[in-house]
């Protein structure tokens, strides 16, 4: 569930988020209501494993909002026992006293966006927390949840590898389980683009960026949180129940502004829903029609095995090819398998490909000479046993 206020826009950040005064709260829960509705009719009441509410700033939203959100999904679905709630929050003193009304609403699991652990480099980053904050929050969402995660960004402009590791090694001593490490990149339409362009932000070149991703790895790695996708780090059993389903191409719906979808429809093919941005223009259609879509379309065979790869060569298990060819009827050509193997950027092991330390580095290379080599696996070379 996309929640797209925020009380600032951060500027770094490229997702579908608003900085908004005020919020007509009671309106946007009963789209949110009416939406969930419009998709468990299209789900065939699949189980649901997970629950994620994402922004934005979710945790703008009162607790009472998302309990009905919860219930109303409880009352469409059925729901695992295992069902995993996640809330993502802005670590400000306020939205942190809300803690315990989300726990008790059926939020389980919580992500702090802290971003860093020092002041300087949070006004840098344009948040609206301090590090005084950020620390206040941990303390009371490791005594409030279960399970807890938190973000932090690295490479940032003038940042050494020294001052990352020593902010690395307080985060880690903090952390529950999960940390999300995200290196500094610089997208379209975002305010730092404009800096960068006017030759006013510079980051890392890429070689001391590649030396903050290989610290970053060793570090989690020694204190037992390795990496399980590209950015996240976990214990074992720590994973992101609900992201790992986005990395193994499940099935999953999305519901509010610009939020995406992939799920089954009745023909077996994957459905790919897309909502429109704008949050007014997404209520209005909600309101007309049961739902905020722009589009709706089902996926082809080949498609679907693009998307799975992109995906499934983001997590460390790697991607299952016989469950690719069984689900989409392509698999990527020996000869590109093999190429990418000698030039140890990917690696095999029953039935999966995944890449490498090496890989990860280029992994949008590895990922495209993959996708780019699909083929019918009733016409493709068998591929070398992996």
């Amino acid at each position: 569930m996309h929640w797209p206020f925020c009380e600032k826009k951060c500027p770094y950040c490229d997702f579908n988020s608003h900085a908004a005064r005020s919020i007509d709260e009671a309106r946007w829960l009963a789209a949110i209501l009416r939406e969930l509705e419009t998709y468990a009719c299209e789900t065939a009441r699949q189980p649901v494993a997970s629950v994620f509410f994402g922004g934005g700033t979710p945790s703008l939203m009162q607790a009472r909002s998302a309990g009905a959100v919860l219930d109303r999904i409880a009352a469409l679905w059925p729901i695992s026992e295992t069902c995993e709630i996640t809330l993502e929050a802005n670590p400000s003193s306020v939205e942190a006293g809300r803690f315990a009304g989300y726990r008790a609403a059926g939020v389980n699991r919580i992500s702090l966006g802290i971003q860093s652990l020092h002041d300087d480099a949070l006004k840098a980053l344009g948040r609206i927390h301090d590090a005084a904050e950020a620390r206040a929050a941990l303390d009371i969402a490791a005594r409030t949840f279960d399970r807890m995660s938190f973000d932090l960004i690295y490479a940032r402009p003038g940042q050494t590898l020294d001052a990352w590791h020593a902010e690395l090694t307080e985060a880690l001593s903090l952390a529950r389980g999960h940390l999300s490490l995200y290196q500094l990149t610089i997208e379209p339409e975002t305010a730092f683009f404009a800096l960068q362009r006017r030759g006013r932000l510079r980051l890392p070149e890429a070689e001391l960026a590649a030396e903050f991703y290989t610290l970053t790895q060793k570090l989690c790695q020694a204190t037992g949180l390795p990496a399980y996708e590209v950015s996240n780090h976990a214990a074992p059993g720590e994973e992101s129940r609900h992201n790992l389903a986005y990395w193994r191409y499940g099935d999953y719906v999305g519901v509010g502004p610009g939020a995406h979808g992939r799920y089954r429809g009745a023909a077996g093919r994957k459905i790919a829903t897309a909502a429109l941005k704008s949050p007014l223009a997404w209520a209005e259609k909600v309101e007309a029609l049961g739902h905020g879509r722009e589009e709706r379309v089902e996926l082809g065979a080949h498609d679907e095995a693009e998307e799975a790869v992109l995906m499934g060569l983001r997590i460390s298990e790697g991607l299952d090819v016989r469950r690719l060819e069984a689900r989409t009827g392509f698999r990527p050509a020996a000869s590109v398998v093999t190429m990418l193997e000698s030039e140890r950027l990917i690696e095999g092991a029953d039935g999966r490909i995944s890449t490498t330390g090496a890989g990860r580095l280029v992994l949008n290379a590895v990922v495209e000479a993959v996708a780019s080599s699909l083929e019918p696996a009733d016409q493709a070379s068998h591929l070398p046993t992996i």
